[in-house]
């Protein structure tokens, strides 16, 4: 159906077209109806002109818009309930293509006009002005800092010229007596306040600047006589009022340079064994800034702590071990050495709980024979230190406690130290490194004072770091880590170590 009905209106066309070449255009009817068709598409297109435009050429729409905002913001006109203003043509075009930068750009200017305007009237007495033209940028989103500035003032009930002299006299008055930032009422504080109302204002600028100025001059001294925390914290009110100051990176590169000489004279402290010196620095230090290095170095200070008091508990001196144990877990509550100093200090206990003044002298004969035989036994099986209380250390040190005059004491120290010592090389060929560590640290539990001890932890040291750097190559990340960290423990100031762990470090990054 539909088929013949296609077929009969194709027919008539071109019978229609048959007639038109024939006779068409001879007919006057013809040519009237193409006069009505033409005058009737010309009156719909100047009817619906402008909304064929915006469809079909949006652009042209929009430029024209935007023209008119910015004649409209030239002449003052920020906002106008018929539509002509700036903010109301910047907004059409907006609707028309939000993504357009120059559109987004116009908007953000009228903002910082109505703000400008804002802060003229505020200042000429003008409150009700003001409060319009902070209203219009409050809607265009502009800046939180200045609208709150500028509402602060109204809330004040609107400063009057008067007012805005009295507050330049204020500061004026407070910088003078040198009461730069010290509350609402000092000079920095009131220097804003009359910023806030004309950003431009000569004399406050150069009163702040000078404030400013005076601020970072205590900050470089600080820095100098060691006052780095002081410093830092002047540095910080500096930079929330002008984070743009001439003098600012000046005075920043005075502290850093003393924070990195205190961080050296830290480490110096820390290599020469003066801890309590080296936590105060490496705390002063983080009392700046959240510095990974120095909490590094304060956890490092800690092991050297345990470290000490694993040695004064094998004097017996319980007291004092307990001191510095109690330090060493302040600084490096998870550290092995902690641990192992905990454990040290027991056994010293037991030790010397063992020597029992009520012992007949053959009771403490047959004890210390059982304790040189268990000795020897733990020695052959390379128990130098663990298991705790069953180690040939343990066994020296009771049997010690027990005779510490008996030349066989004296005899099996001697046996142990070269046998500690041997144990360390032996397991350094084989680069059996924990072992070898467990090895040095019955060398030093045995001669503490030992001149051989720092040269045998810089080997120990360094061969760490040489099988990081192998095994770092393969890509096992997480043993390099490992042997860095091993080898800041037992000698931080190794030549090798800062290239490793720059390698690490980037790695790892």
């Amino acid at each position: 159906m539909q088929r013949t009905r296609m077929n009969k209106l194709a027919e008539r066309l071109r019978l229609y077209a048959r007639w038109w070449v024939a006779r068409g255009w001879n007919s006057p009817r013809a040519w009237w109806a193409i006069a009505i068709g033409v005058a009737g598409l010309a009156l719909l297109l100047a009817l619906f002109r402008q909304p064929l435009a915006e469809r079909f050429w949006p652009e042209s729409r929009i430029q024209q818009l935007l023209d008119e905002g910015h004649h409209a913001l030239r002449e003052g006109r920020l906002s106008a309930a018929d539509g002509s203003g700036a903010r109301e043509r910047f907004e059409a075009a907006a609707a028309l293509d939000p993504d357009r930068r120059d559109v987004r750009d116009a908007l953000v200017a009228t903002g910082h006009a109505a703000l400008a305007r804002a802060r003229r009237q505020l200042a000429a007495g003008e409150a009700e002005v003001a409060r319009e033209a902070l209203a219009l940028a409050r809607e265009l989103q502009m800046p939180r800092t200045d609208i709150d500035g500028i509402a602060m003032q109204l809330q004040a009930g609107g400063r009057g010229r008067g007012g805005f002299l009295q507050l330049l006299q204020r500061a004026d008055q407070a910088q003078a007596q040198g009461n730069l930032d010290d509350g609402p009422d000092s000079a920095l504080p009131l220097y804003q306040q009359v910023l806030a109302l004309q950003p431009d204002q000569m004399r406050a600028l150069e009163g702040r600047d000078a404030a400013l100025s005076e601020l970072l001059a205590t900050a470089t001294d600080d820095a100098a006589r060691g006052r780095l925390q002081q410093a830092a914290q002047y540095l910080r009110r500096v930079e929330h009022y002008d984070a743009g100051h001439s003098e600012l990176p000046a005075a920043r590169s005075a502290l850093n340079a003393a924070l990195e000489q205190r961080r050296q004279r830290a480490e110096r402290d820390l290599a020469q064994g003066r801890l309590d010196k080296a936590a105060e620095g490496f705390g002063q230090l983080l009392a700046v800034d959240e510095d990974p290095a120095a909490r590094q170095g304060l956890q490092r200070v800690g092991q050297a702590q345990a470290r000490e008091a694993g040695r004064l508990a094998g004097d017996f001196h319980f007291d004092a071990a307990e001191r510095a144990l109690v330090r060493a877990r302040a600084l490096a509550p998870e550290s092995p050495e902690v641990t192992a100093a905990g454990l040290a200090l027991q056994r010293a206990r037991a030790a010397a709980r063992a020597m029992d003044p009520a012992l007949s002298p053959a009771a403490r004969e047959h004890r210390v024979k059982a304790l040189l035989a268990r000795m020897a036994a733990a020695e052959a099986r390379g128990q130098w230190l663990l298991p705790p209380g069953a180690s040939a250390y343990d066994h020296f040190k009771a049997a010690q406690a027990l005779a510490p005059d008996d030349a066989r004491i004296r005899q099996a120290g001697a046996r142990l130290l070269p046998a500690a010592r041997g144990c360390l090389d032996e397991n350094l060929r084989g680069n059996r490194l924990q072992a070898a560590r467990a090895c040095l640290d019955a060398w030093q539990a045995l001669a503490a004072g030992d001149d051989g001890l720092p040269a045998a932890r810089r080997r120990l040291a360094q061969r760490w770091l040489a099988v990081g750097s192998e095994r770092l190559g393969a890509g096992d990340v997480g043993f390099a880590a490992r042997a860095l960290e091993q080898a800041r423990e037992l000698d931080p100031a190794t030549p090798e170590l800062p290239a490793f762990a720059e390698r690490v470090g980037s790695v790892e990054r």
